[in-house]
């Protein structure tokens, strides 16, 4: 992560009239230092930046963490008190979408002589900065789609008739894994036939057939940052009525790729997905957003959907995901990753798209 990231959110504690800011939550604090732990706070005022941790971090933070200072604890709000003491800090302010209720009345209790700002500036000011990716979140990014399209180029030799969906989930993350994933970036999604027709179907028993969509919903996590592609496939043969609605939803995913630029409106992009689909008669059958952005969190801001108020700024990533499914019949899903630039974009994603049949 480039320094000037953690000095924009120094710039921030000014708008935001506080001395301090208080990251708790573990994913921040991975995008601020690069480091990852399930516990530790980091404290962030105009002099600098300083990660508190416990003795089972420590070690690992002195060598991986950056552009902070990293400090042991075994009293955590005792060495909290003293560090924000020693920064001059009076007034502080807190993730307000990452603190529940208990917590806030357990930092007023512990943190008593401070005053803590009840305000969600500081959400925002760090989800500005996510939502416009650097360089290495990109290096990043394409690292993690080319083991997710390495892993989907392997799945087409595996799927055949016979493979359960939850043998084919497991394969996937297998090879990912195996590619050097971090993890993978959600729950995967391998659903067949009739099941296709869930956006967010689970994986399960049902054994693939002659016939039958499979669609694919895959992605993994390197440096941090998480992959995100759908491919939808054919075993053996389809029917016109499956040719049909995987070409809507193929021009659907073009005409939205060819929308997006760094100024339009994201609403826009929903739309050039979504009048495709309508004006084929599908309208009904297409429910979710046409996208999300990506990053260090499977889905962030802003979205791809009819609502949106956003505006698409250059080095944004978000995903184009068109479908459209007809209950207990099947669904068709297509989604690349694509990063937006001045006059158009980039799509991260080269996994071929037009209809596979195996």
């Amino acid at each position: 992560m480039e320094n000037n990231v953690m000095h924009k959110l120094q710039s921030a504690l000014t708008t935001a009239q506080a001395d301090a800011f208080l990251i708790v939550n573990g994913v921040n604090r991975r995008y601020l230092t690069g480091f990852t732990s399930s516990a530790g706070w980091l404290l962030v005022t105009r002099n600098g930046a300083e990660l508190l941790v416990d003795s089972r971090y420590i070690e690992a933070a002195r060598a991986q963490a950056k552009n902070c200072t990293v400090r042991t604890f075994t009293k955590m709000f005792d060495t909290l008190r003293e560090r924000m003491t020693a920064h001059g800090v009076k007034t502080v302010m807190v993730e307000q979408s990452y603190t529940t209720l208990a917590a806030w009345a357990n930092l007023k209790e512990k943190l008593e002589g401070f005053t803590l700002l009840d305000s969600d500036a500081l959400d925002k000011a760090i989800g500005a900065l996510r939502q416009i990716k650097t360089e290495a979140d990109l290096d990043s990014l394409r690292q993690a789609q080319q083991i997710t399209e390495d892993a989907f180029a392997y799945m087409l030799t595996y799927l055949k008739p016979g493979v359960t969906e939850r043998d084919a989930a497991l394969e996937l993350e297998m090879f990912m894994r195996r590619r050097g994933a971090e993890r993978v970036a959600f729950d995967l999604i391998v659903v067949s036939g009739a099941k296709s027709s869930m956006p967010h179907g689970v994986p399960g028993g049902k054994v693939i057939e002659p016939g039958d969509f499979v669609t694919m919903d895959t992605g993994c996590v390197v440096g941090g940052m998480h992959s995100d592609m759908t491919r939808t496939v054919a075993i053996g043969f389809v029917t016109e009525e499956q040719r049909k609605v995987y070409d809507t939803v193929l021009q659907a995913q073009e005409n939205a790729i060819a929308a997006v630029r760094a100024g339009v409106a994201c609403c826009d992009v929903d739309e050039a997905a979504r009048s495709v689909i309508r004006d084929a008669g599908y309208g009904a059958y297409f429910g979710h957003s046409t996208g999300h952005s990506v990053g260090y969190e499977i889905h962030e801001a802003p979205n791809f959907a009819p609502a949106s108020e956003a505006i698409a700024e250059e080095n944004m990533v978000l995903t184009i995901e068109p479908g459209i499914y007809l209950p207990g019949k099947f669904g068709v899903r297509i989604e690349d990753m694509v990063r937006v630039t001045k006059d158009g974009c980039e799509d991260l994603t080269h996994a071929p798209k037009e209809l596979i049949i195996l």
